[in-house]
């Protein structure tokens, strides 16, 4: 599809004019109505189920005073966190497959779910911490880790396999230091820390909604603003600069906000694996016309940080209600579901990658 025909150039009163990708608006439009979607049948599964015009009469302040407190104090929590955890990982993919320029600089690759690992399981073990206790720890953890990644793999800039081999080998690290850290841990701890590492949305409650809500309120903005820099930082260092880009200040404002995303995310829910590398892989796909995607792996034009986020919401919402219809409420975390599904997709794009010869 031409250009042209995919952008509508709009014109405001007051003399400003900018430029709307129409397709790029209609995924995000299709993507945010199936998240909806999703998150009202999520709402209604479970041992109480409920139909979805029970869940959006109660969610409007309608319903008997037990259908209330099942979806405003027990389903609709978890529901929130997994739509926030969903984007945050989704939008956090993104910016790292857009910096680093390859479709498997994703946190779960690069070793910052381990970080975060890491940092909750030495709260766990030797402090015995509560809640927020852990989630301090894999905020900690995660950021510390994203900051060392980063200082290795910087040489004259982020080279984008050097940045991917860089987190591969300390996420590989990582993971020793937390099989160590559970040979110390007692019987309790060690099957609290194993539950953790899973990833679930079981027992979410308002505790975890807010927190995450104010970093996401907060993070996610400043992504989008930096949308435009990142598209050209696709195009390579020099031609950004050439086009004005403060490439240093670009990379580490944007990364560093989504290694926070990351490792709050993963406070809240646990290190969910996969989603931060299909969400912004399969948006891009819907996002671009199918002859610029027939190449699968290949730079794309645009960051696709907002249908990043609203795939990722979907995808963890989705994969939290697949969970439950197929083994039962709370018998199968979420995480394992998705770790089980993106391993397939990452097998397949590894294959891909190493067709078209870019491995």
């Amino acid at each position: 599809m031409p250009a042209a025909r995919q952008a509508l150039s709009v014109r405001t009163k007051g003399g400003l004019s900018f430029r709307l990708d129409v397709r790029a608006v209609a995924v995000c439009l299709l993507l945010a109505a199936l998240a909806l979607a999703a998150a009202i049948a999520l709402i209604g599964s479970g041992d109480y189920p409920m139909t979805p015009a029970e869940v959006l009469r109660t969610l409007t302040g309608g319903g008997n005073p037990g259908q209330q407190f099942i979806v405003q104090d027990l389903r609709l929590p978890r529901v929130l966190v997994g739509l926030l955890v969903g984007a945050a990982f989704g939008i956090s993919g993104a910016v790292f497959q857009t910096v680093s320029r390859n479709p498997l600089g994703s946190p779960d690759v690069l070793g910052f779910a381990q970080g975060s690992s890491v940092g909750a399981l030495v709260v766990i073990v030797f402090f015995q911490g509560g809640t927020l206790a852990v989630a301090t720890g894999s905020v900690v953890g995660g950021v510390v880790t994203g900051i060392a990644i980063f200082l290795l793999a910087w040489k004259r800039g982020i080279q984008g396999y050097r940045f991917v081999l860089v987190g591969i080998g300390a996420g590989a690290m990582l993971y020793a230091v937390v099989l160590y850290l559970l040979t110390k841990a007692n019987i309790v701890e060690a099957t609290r820390a194993t539950t953790w590492m899973n990833g679930s949305l079981n027992g979410r409650d308002w505790s975890q909604v807010w927190p995450l809500a104010a970093v996401c309120a907060v993070l996610v903005p400043l992504l989008l603003l930096h949308g435009r820099p990142l598209r050209m930082l696709e195009m390579g260092d020099d031609a950004a600069y050439a086009l004005g880009v403060r490439v240093g200040r670009v990379r580490i404002v944007t990364l560093l906000a989504a290694v926070l995303l990351v490792a709050s995310a993963t406070a809240a829910a646990g290190p969910i694996a996969f989603v931060a590398l299909t969400a912004p892989q399969l948006a891009r796909r819907l996002r671009l016309p199918r002859r610029l995607t027939a190449t699968a792996g290949a730079p794309m034009p645009g960051p696709n940080l907002l249908p990043a986020a609203l795939m990722g919401a979907l995808l963890l919402v989705a994969a939290d209600w697949a969970s439950q219809r197929l083994f039962g409420a709370d018998q199968l975390p979420v995480g394992v579901l998705t770790g089980v599904l993106g391993g397939g997709y990452l097998l397949w794009l590894l294959a891909t990658e190493r067709r078209a010869g870019r491995m």
